[in-house]
């Protein structure tokens, strides 16, 4: 299996962070394409990168770039898992690499969280964007009761360093957290590849 997808995904962002007048909705543009692009074949994803959990998600660091300006990570369902309600604080997109995943946006208001919208489902292939400017609070789910799921998320910055809120779907009561990362350390998969001797 070759990284060179996920090698030319990685350089393609950070030439666009480094523009010093890039706006968010430069970003979210420009970036879906590259994400479209990344997960438009399955055949890239390393196996120790899309292992489930039988209780949890995971999130596994894919690339954290060295000065925080984006973070890329797969999401890994099991079946039926689900994230809480949750917000992220920074811009990001998700795209679909297999199975499929339901995401249910909510707002906040006086009286609590409501549902902003209907829920849709993001087929392989497809992407979405979430931010503060256009709607950052959501929950996530696996689509399926039956197989696992993976979907490749980028952030515009290191996701699982960044505090920000899980809410209580009751009352709307955020409760700060930092999600981390199931993998300790990511792989160098942006190394040339080397052949054995």
């Amino acid at each position: 299996m070759s990284n060179d997808k996920l090698r030319s995904t990685v350089a393609a962002l950070s030439r666009m962070v480094e523009r010093k007048e890039l706006t968010e909705a430069q970003a979210l543009e420009e970036s879906s394409k590259l994400i479209a692009g990344l997960v438009a074949s399955d055949d890239w994803l390393p196996d120790e990168l899309a292992v489930p959990h039988p209780d949890y998600y995971r999130q596994y660091l894919l690339y954290g770039d060295p000065l925080d300006r984006f973070s890329l990570v797969s999401f890994v369902w099991g079946p039926g898992q689900k994230t809480p309600v949750h917000d992220h604080t920074v811009w990001g997109v998700i795209g679909m690499l297999r199975g499929a995943e339901v995401d249910q946006p909510f707002r906040l208001t006086e009286s609590g969280l409501e549902p902003a919208g209907a829920a849709h489902t993001l087929q392989p292939g497809q992407t979405a964007c979430v931010s503060p400017t256009i709607g950052d609070i959501h929950r996530v789910s696996n689509a399926f009761d039956d197989k696992v799921s993976i979907s490749i998320h980028l952030y515009g910055g290191n996701i699982g360093r960044i505090e920000r809120s899980v809410y209580d779907p009751d009352t709307g009561q955020p409760k700060r957290f930092v999600s981390g990362y199931s993998n300790k350390l990511a792989p160098n998969l942006w190394a040339p590849e080397t052949s054995p001797s």
